[in-house]
């Protein structure tokens, strides 16, 4: 931030850029991860709250948690090893990245009321602002990004 007075401009000290506040968790694969996956996302989305002031909402805590949900399912489901939850957010916006040792990309199906199953994806998209995936040395990341201005 930065004063004016008579045409002076003043740094008040509080003009310097912040990092996003940022975690990360490894899961092995093992029952209860997924859970453990969204607890964690809880603990972040406080710590969110109270070190950036964002406003976060019931609504907006269970998109996060459900974009969590099910990001963190495929690649239980779909990866044949361990796999990384990495949350980094600001006041603005909540980014979930999963790794995990698959390299196939994950295939978002056109939208189909009658399917059983395989919506993971299609539900992620509807929630996210902005959805990327793509292949890393170690596998593929997944990542969603959330608005929590408008979410």
């Amino acid at each position: 931030m930065i004063e004016h007075r008579d045409d002076t401009v003043m740094p008040t000290g509080f003009d310097v850029p912040v990092e996003p506040l940022r975690r990360a968790a490894h899961y092995t694969g093992e029952p209860g991860c997924i859970a453990e996956a969204r607890a964690f996302t809880a603990a972040f989305l406080e710590r969110l709250r109270t070190e950036w002031c964002a406003g976060i909402d019931e609504r907006t805590e269970g998109a996060v948690l459900l974009v969590v949900s099910e990001l963190v399912t495929n690649a239980d489901r779909h990866s044949n090893g361990p796999y990384i939850l990495e949350l980094e957010g600001t006041d603005d916006e909540v980014s979930v990245c999963v790794y995990d040792s698959s390299a196939a990309l994950p295939l978002r199906f056109p939208r189909d009321p009658e399917r059983v199953g395989r919506h993971g994806l299609e539900i992620v998209h509807a929630l996210a602002a902005e959805v990327s995936a793509e292949r890393v040395p170690v596998g593929k990341r997944v990542r969603a990004v959330l608005d929590l201005v408008t979410a």
